[in-house]
């Protein structure tokens, strides 16, 4: 499977659009607002997707809340910041909410043919202006309780489940979409509070895919988390024991400026580690990284990268049917 991540301009494919995906180098889709219209439209362009590369791992932005990509005829799921307030701080009605908001979740996007969200938001909810309530909570092991009962809801449909920024966008405030973060904290408090939910769920087993953040921490080392292998190689791989899929942030951000131009960037993630790097909202750049970057598929990062597909049945029409998808649109409250 390649290791690029791009995207498509509109609801269905463009020539151009069918001949990159039949690239060698090209292994995933991202889908955002402006590819949906409905789920009878999305679900013939997934279909028309995997028609040109079977292989293809298809994702989405979908946490809920202000990230939510597919809308009209989806349910629309309260953002993971507002669960603990509606559980009145009860940390196992919280749970239920988290556990049926990530099933939730997954039944309706697998049911239209993406293979994953990229999801939960595993930070903490700190003075970021990019995640805010995006994240659980502010304490790390509410965070871990509710990203563990959300991922667990995933899993139970058969979606894996991608932890993100790590490890921890919340403490620092610039959004990395426009502006390269740096976070100046000491290394207890990046690992004692920032990483701490993502360690904690590694440990349970749980997490199969990675995000790393666009952020700088000087403290460890001068280059951001996504280009670097200390981060990747030394921390994840190597402290956290991980074994899953690391997805590189999209590299047309601002955060991801620091290394260079798109060809750099490509190389320099996955030289670090990353094993599929997102290029997105930039046809040209897209273009420039297959033609021009040495980067190759790579049989290690191609075996992760298969084991985040749906093997899901799940048809959009039948969703009315299924006792999962009822029951946890009751428990949200969503009716």
């Amino acid at each position: 499977m390649g290791p690029i991540m791009l995207d498509v301009g509109g609801t269905s494919l463009a020539a151009e659009d069918k001949e990159l995906l039949a690239h060698p180098l090209v292994g995933g889709l991202i889908l955002f607002a402006r590819n949906y219209e409905s789920p009878e439209q999305v679900t013939a362009l997934c279909h028309a997707i995997k028609s040109i590369n079977p292989d293809i791992l298809i994702a989405t932005d979908h946490e809920g809340g202000r990230v939510q990509r597919f809308r009209d005829g989806f349910s629309l799921l309260p953002t993971m910041g507002s669960l603990w307030q509606t559980a009145n701080g009860d940390i196992q009605q919280a749970s239920t909410l988290a556990y049926a908001a990530g099933q939730l979740m997954a039944i309706e996007v697998m049911s239209v043919g993406v293979d994953i969200s990229f999801a939960p938001v595993a930070d903490i909810n700190g003075i970021s202006d990019v995640i805010g309530d995006r994240a659980f909570h502010e304490t790390p092991h509410v965070v871990t309780e509710l990203a563990a009962s959300c991922i667990q809801g995933m899993l139970s449909i058969g979606m894996k489940a991608t932890a993100k920024h790590f490890p921890g966008h919340g403490s620092v405030k610039e959004d990395s979409h426009i502006a390269l973060p740096v976070d100046t904290r000491s290394k207890e408090d990046i690992l004692g509070q920032d990483m701490e939910p993502f360690r904690q769920l590694m440990a349970r087993n749980i997490v199969h895919a990675v995000m790393p953040a666009h952020v700088i921490y000087p403290a460890f080392d001068a280059k951001s988390v996504g280009f670097s292998e200390f981060w990747l190689q030394e921390v994840l791989r190597g402290q956290l024991a991980f074994d899953g899929v690391i997805f590189s942030d999209d590299l047309s951000m601002a955060g991801a400026a620091s290394v260079g131009g798109f060809v750099e960037r490509a190389e320099a993630a996955q030289a670090a580690g990353c094993d599929m790097l997102l290029v997105c909202n930039d046809r040209e750049a897209a273009i420039d990284v297959i033609d021009n970057a040495n980067i190759g598929v790579k049989a290690e990062s191609s075996a992760r990268l298969k084991r985040m597909l749906a093997n899901s049945k799940i048809s959009y029409t039948q969703l009315a049917q299924l006792a999962e998808w009822q029951q946890a649109r009751t428990v949200l409250g969503l009716h």
